[in-house]
Parts: structure tokens; sequence; C-alpha cells
């Protein structure tokens, strides 16, 4: 029997390994964008290392409405909360409204609700009980009745910074072809290169045409990079230029720098408007899924090792996602630990990935004395910088158009993005204020170990206890299980 392991990368840095025998059965055909870099692979078991996604906590605030119009909170609220984003009147009260460009739009002129309701919020949460408080609330996204920018008078930018992911041409094309489109708009910049490209002075003026088939290709066309971000110089380039509508496209370090920025042109009280627009999207399945929270080991029953040789005996591949951060308690056994962080902020972490594949060839060479062709390939930016797929085109068009219409009508320092199945602007703070992690007990993660049927890797409690939230381990020793 042969074994042969590979790795490939996908949207958030991630290293991957394949696995398989000399077996007929051919791969799974549904792995998305890993379909094109397994071609070269009979069947296999890929192990992938990716950021953990981020959710975040609730933060209850409720605030007040900025004009007599939209939402209102009273005694007679039931719980009702708005985490609102801020408003240009809201440090700028003589800031004059006008009639909405769309509604002279000739591809709006037969829509029946143009725009969206000042009372029109999206709920945190769905699912609820009888007589529970209606909970937490965002402004739902898209065009209002009123906007707070001449279409002649926008001066517009765009900057995409941090790693790579695709999607991001599209949304700078939609983001310009929007603006021209549905407002008017023809005076758009685009920052060259990241935060430091604003006082690097590199920059180019982005038109429809210019634009038009970007979303074919993989990367940014405007360049990008981490680190780099200084409010003050940024801030003195905006006001320099007179750009008054910021577009950012990035992550979780991006947006803090969204925020810093929205913060000091606030400050500085100049009718500038900052949005950010998320960046990362995955589209990733496994026979099995490894992440930080929900701690795995490798030797015994039940053990990851166990289970490898179990599906390849069964199917003759096996597909292994490793999420960034899962096993650093045994690689930095056998290394010297790494602190410190990138450019972006971000914790340096020990490559695991190496330390896996080693461990993977030692078990099955000498302990299992199966004879193996173990490769390990980390092709990086190759797969990040991969163009979209028509999803994630649709996904990124409303992202983009969405924070066009948030802008246009004076909100700042939001975010897009959906909640429940509805686009929302969301403060930014709200996205950047705590790393989201796993709830192992939550139906998310066991409807992933049913799909997969991985073992959940509960048996060695101490491991568990070490690294799993304490909530979580109350309830497995109250529920007396090994398994979710």
């Amino acid at each position: 029997m042969e074994l042969s392991l590979s790795s490939s990368l996908h949207s958030t840095t991630p290293a991957s390994f394949y696995l398989s025998t000399n077996s007929t059965s051919p791969p799974r055909q549904n792995l998305g964008l890993f379909s094109a870099a397994a071609s070269n692979f009979s069947s296999r078991v890929l192990l992938k290392f990716n950021k953990s996604s981020i959710l975040r906590q609730p933060r209850p605030v409720i605030v007040k409405s900025q004009s007599s119009s939209e939402i209102t909170n009273d005694n007679d609220d039931h719980g009702f909360v708005l985490e609102d984003v801020p408003h240009l009147t809201s440090f700028l009260p003589d800031l004059p409204p006008y009639p909405n460009p769309l509604k002279y739009s000739q591809a709006y002129a037969i829509v029946k609700n143009t725009f969206v309701s000042p009372e029109d919020v999206v709920a945190q949460q769905i699912v609820v009980q009888k007589g529970s408080p209606r909970g937490i609330h965002f402004r739902r996204a898209g065009p209002r009745e009123k906007v707070y920018f001449k279409p002649e008078q926008v001066h517009a930018c765009i900057v995409t910074c941090g790693g790579l992911c695709p999607g991001i041409n599209t949304v700078i094309r939609e983001i310009v072809c929007g603006l021209h489109n549905m407002y008017g708009v023809d005076d758009v910049l685009g920052i060259q290169g990241g935060y430091r490209g604003f006082y690097s002075q590199n920059t180019i003026k982005l038109t429809p045409k210019l634009v038009n088939d970007i979303h074919k290709r993989g990367g940014t066309f405007l360049q990008t990079s981490r680190g780099g971000h200084d409010t003050k110089k940024i801030v003195d380039n905006i006001q320099d230029r007179g750009i008054n509508q910021v577009y950012i496209i990035g992550g979780d370090g991006t947006h803090k720098g969204a925020a810093a920025i929205s913060k000091e042109v606030e400050k500085r009280g100049l009718q500038v408007a900052v949005v950010g627009i998320p960046k990362t999207i995955d589209n990733d399945i496994a026979d099995c899924c490894l992440i930080p929270e929900s701690p795995f080991y490798l030797e015994g029953q039940g053990g990851l090792l166990e289970y490898v040789e179990q599906r390849l005996k069964e199917n003759g591949h096996v597909l292994i996602v490793l999420a960034e951060g899962a096993g650093q308690e045994y690689v930095s056994q056998s290394a010297q630990a790494v602190n410190g962080t990138d450019a972006s902020g971000n914790r340096l972490l020990l490559d695991v990935g190496l330390w896996l594949t080693q461990e993977v060839k030692d078990h099955f060479t000498n302990v299992r004395k199966m004879e193996i062709n173990l490769k390990y390939i980390d092709p990086t930016y190759m797969i990040r910088a991969i163009p979209s797929n028509a999803y994630d085109n649709i996904y990124c068009t409303l992202l983009a158009q969405s924070a066009v219409h948030g802008t246009m009508a004076g909100y700042t320092g939001f975010t897009v993005g959906p909640v429940n199945s509805r686009h929302a602007y969301i403060p930014i703070n709200r996205v950047t204020e705590k790393t989201n992690t796993v709830r192992l007990t939550d139906r998310m993660w066991a409807r992933l170990l049913a799909s997969t049927n991985q073992p959940s890797f509960l048996q060695k409690c101490e491991i568990v206890r070490e690294r799993a939230d304490k909530e979580t381990m109350e309830v497995i020793d109250d529920m007396r299980i090994t398994s979710i």
C-alpha cells in the first residue's frame, strides 16, 4: 500500500496535505476550490490550515435614533436593542440631505419598494421563545430615500489591505460600477499597495471601463500589503486630496485601521464617510476538521492516526482541514516557541504542518510498516490569489453595493455583511472587539462532526480541560458523554 501526502493553500493562508492509497476509488467531487489542486492524485487526505472564523458576542447598546423618522426606543420596546452605526450628521448636524438619484434610475424604475425604510432592521437572533426579549438588531443595508452627497461632489477612494483571497477584485469592480451606474459618481481613486499607499502617493484613477473584467482575475487589482497604517498620515492625505468617501477592503486588522481612520475623521469634523468591507472567503469541505478550540491527539483509540487509517481502508482517501492555531501545544514541544506578531498584528504561530507531516510519516512507516510516498507542498498564494467563483461574485457584489448605498446615505464607521441571510450595517468596533471562538456545544460543531464522522477527541479529558472553555467542559461533565 502506498500513501502520498501533499499540501495546498487557500484563502486564509492554509497549508494542506493530501494522503492517499493507490486505491482506484476517486476523491470527492465536491471539494470546491481544491478540485484543481487534487487532480494530480488518485485518492488522498487533505490537511488544511485555516484561521478560525469570527463570531461576535452580543454587546447590548441602545442608541438614539438620528432623526424623528428613524427607529425609536421607549419603555415598551420589549427588549429591542439597536446596535446602530455612526452617521455624518452626528458630528455635522447641519449637513443637508438630497433626494436619492435612484429615483430616476432606469434600473430601479420598476422596483416596487426602491428604498429601505428607516424602520427596517435585521435581528441578530431569529430563534426566540415566547416572552423573551427581542434582542439585538442591526440596520438593514440598502438604498435610502435621502443621501448626503451630491454625485458630482463625491471624491471616493478604494484600498485593499492585508492578505489575498478570492473576490477582492469583484468588490473593487462593483464599488466603481455601483457608484457610477446607480449614483452618477465618476471620481473614484484607487490607492495602491495597502494603507501605506495613501502617503506614498501610489494611486490610479478607476473607471468602469478600466475595472470591467478584473473580477475574472485573482489577487487584487490595487495591490496590497500588511501593516503601514499611520492614522494621521492617512487622514492628512484624505483631507489634502479632498476625498470624502473611503472604501477599505480587508480583514480584522484592516478593520481596526478603518475604525481609527473613522474616529480621526470625526475628530477633525470632516465630511468623510468610512466603510470597511470584509474580505476573507473560504470554500472548504473535508473528512476531518481540526480546530484550536477542540484539541486533538494522535495516538491510541479515538486518535487522529487511527481515524486516518480507518478512512483510508474504507475509502482509499481522506481529506483533513487543520485550522491555523490547532496543535500548537504539540509542535511547541519539539520546536522553539515564536513570540511576536506579523505586520498586521497577527500572532505568529509555529508551523504545525511540518510537524504533523513527520508524525504521519513516522506512524505509517515505522509503526504500521506501510510503504509510503509523502509529499508536502505549500503553494501559498497560488491558491489564495485565484479568481472567485460565481457564487462568491454574487456575494461580493452585494457587499460592494450595500457599502455604496450606506456611504451615500451618510453612514460611516461601519462594515457590511449578512446577518441571518439579510445584509446589514454593523459598527466596525463590533467586528474587531473580540476574536471569535467556536463553541463545541453548539449545533454547528455537532453538524460538522456528524457530517465528517470524525472523532470528537474528548476521550483524553486532560488535554481537553486545558484547552476547552469552562462552559463547554461543564456541559460535557453534566452529560457524561465522550463525543458531541
